[in-house]
């Protein structure tokens, strides 16, 4: 038996008690359970399994009373979650967690222990279940207040120290030379797997009372949701890609966020390179406030970190930028200055820890930089199919407040319509949310599509929108590289939000060089796609880059 069926088996094996913190449900439904009278006598018998537990419960759903596998089906035990969250919130909590195991007919009756108690068979993760049973873990108090929240986008040429950097910040670790914090960031497949969650981002950390909440396993999720949980200031890091070769990757992640800012690393043993000025060049042309931090200042001596220092500021001034020391100005002038213009540069070392205090000041202080208002819209970056729950679509969410059980459209479909779907529920860093803002990093569990129909570029809007897709707009670009002209028909990728599509240009006046900016028709080669007047785009082909806004759009007939 696995780690992860051990849960299931040490709950069972618990048993319902009286004065217990265990609760066996085969399953709950609306009808039933939520009907007057009913619901407050369930949410009572919740409240008192919570304070038995010091703050915590157990509820195992698709079990009989005495703890067999009863396993029931996937929609009915969306439904049970959607319920046991109710009575959860209606007794002052939450549900905290959720763990999911297929159960086929060979195992759905439960062993019997050698001392009495009932447990699980064994379940073979290969085998196409019949039925779903699982584990949800309730904890005391409501579910996180999502007001205080920043994402940052890290860029950085590779070996430049970029993970090493956020793994020493989000754990407070000093890292060993070796990268030892950088190990803290994998992505774990199982993660992915197991958990309903939008984890775009590969670190958070948080404060409270104006003191740091680390992280002390970040490869566990409920460490992350702890930090959800105890902070009143959230920092998200959202991964990039240093190796050229996956410079897509790292627009994506720069282009495809709605981001509150932009670190961007550079390694005091080799200075800014050619990735390092591409990444910045994205990060400001996306009029990202952005922030320089010189790494790996301990593998160098003084004099060699000052001339980084000054190939940084020289590299800033290239693209009209005002770089601010802040080992010389201080933390206070950087978090008034910072802007479009003026960036802030400090010296770290995640070894000796040097200028780890002054990026938490800066983190602490700097605010959420205004999200878009008006209604509800998040483009869809990556989907999963979580077994029990459905497909989840996971993004940032770019203006407006979504809630559960709110009703929405997702498209556009390849045949260029909507999609009528509702949310199921929201998560955030593997924590349960009753609503999230503009900003946020989200998984919305999804009803009324399945996992294979979601595509990254697609976009959820409110039921009653009137989305125009588009195949067609104009736009003012700029050739930031590009060895000859870019003339008609010319096919970069055009990075626009989340969407990544090959797409044709054709110049105003018939061609651009390079350093160029003139306007353009850009048509997407094989399907429309959600954009609006005033969206900015990167586009790349080879060692062609550029970017560009769009200024009107074509919409479909």
């Amino acid at each position: 038996m696995s780690p992860d069926q051990a849960v299931l088996r040490r709950a069972i094996e618990r048993g319902e008690q009286e004065g217990g913190s265990v609760e066996f449900k085969e399953r709950l439904t609306e009808d039933l359970h939520l009907a007057e009278g009913r619901l407050e006598s369930l949410a009572a018998q919740l409240r008192h399994r919570v304070l038995s537990g010091d703050g915590e419960a157990t509820y195992v759903v698709g079990v009989t009373d005495d703890g067999g596998l009863a396993g029931i089906s996937p929609e009915a035990f969306s439904e049970s979650m959607d319920v046991l969250s109710l009575l959860a919130d209606e007794a002052g909590a939450h549900i905290d967690a959720v763990q999911t195991w297929g159960v086929d007919s060979a195992s759905q009756t439960a062993d019997t222990a050698s001392d009495g108690a009932s447990a699980t068979a064994d379940i073979d993760p290969d085998t196409a279940p019949e039925g779903i049973v699982g584990v949800a873990t309730i904890r005391e108090g409501a579910v996180l207040e999502d007001d205080d929240h920043i994402v940052v986008g890290t860029a950085g040429h590779v070996d430049h120290g970029k993970s090493t950097l956020v793994g020493t910040l989000v754990t407070g670790s000093a890292d060993d030379g070796e990268g030892s914090t950088r190990s803290y960031l994998d992505v774990q497949p199982h993660e992915v797997e197991r958990g309903l969650s939008a984890d775009l981002s590969y670190g958070v950390y948080g404060f409270e009372d104006d003191e740091p909440v680390r992280m002390d396993n970040p490869d566990r999720k409920d460490d992350r949701a702890r930090v959800v949980e105890e902070s009143d200031r959230l920092v998200s890091f959202v991964d990039t890609v240093g190796h050229e070769p996956w410079l897509r990757t790292t627009i994506r992640g720069l282009v495809g966020q709605k981001l509150d800012y932009g670190l961007l690393t550079v390694a005091a043993d080799d200075g800014p390179t050619k990735t390092t000025r591409e990444h910045l060049g994205i990060l400001l042309a996306t009029e990202l406030p952005t922030i320089v931090a010189i790494t790996k200042a301990d593998l160098g001596d003084d004099e060699r970190v000052a001339e980084v220092e000054r190939e940084v500021e020289r590299a800033l001034r290239d693209v009209d930028k005002t770089p601010l020391r802040v080992e010389r100005h201080g933390v206070d002038a950087a978090i008034e200055e910072i802007s479009e213009t003026v960036v802030p540069v400090v010296t770290t070392s995640a070894v000796t820890m040097d200028g780890m205090d002054q990026l938490d000041a800066m983190f602490e202080r700097l605010p959420k930089t205004a999200g878009e208002s008006g209604a509800f819209r998040m483009y869809v970056d990556r989907s999963y199919n979580v077994q029990g729950v459905g497909a989840v679509a996971s993004g940032t969410i770019k203006s407006g407040v979504v809630e559960a059980g709110d009703e929405l459209l997702l498209g556009p479909m390849p045949d260029g319509t909507f999609r009528e779907v509702e949310v199921r529920s929201i998560e955030m860093h593997y924590h349960r949310v009753d609503e999230a803002k503009a900003g946020r990093i989200v998984g919305i569990a999804l009803k009324g599509v399945t996992e294979p129909a979601l595509e990254r570029g697609m976009v959820l809007l409110p039921r009653d929108a009137d989305p125009d897709p588009v195949r067609e707009f104009e736009a003012e670009v700029m050739v930031l590289n590009h060895p000859t002209r870019i003339g008609d028909g010319y096919e970069p990728v055009v990075h626009v939000e989340t969407i990544s599509e090959a797409a044709q240009f054709f110049p105003t006046d018939g061609q651009l060089l390079p350093g160029d900016s003139g306007e353009a028709t850009v048509r997407f080669k094989f399907r429309s796609y959600l954009v609006e007047e005033g969206q900015r785009f990167v586009f790349r082909e080879g060692r062609s880059k550029g970017v560009g806004t769009i200024t009107s759009v074509e919409t479909d007939d």
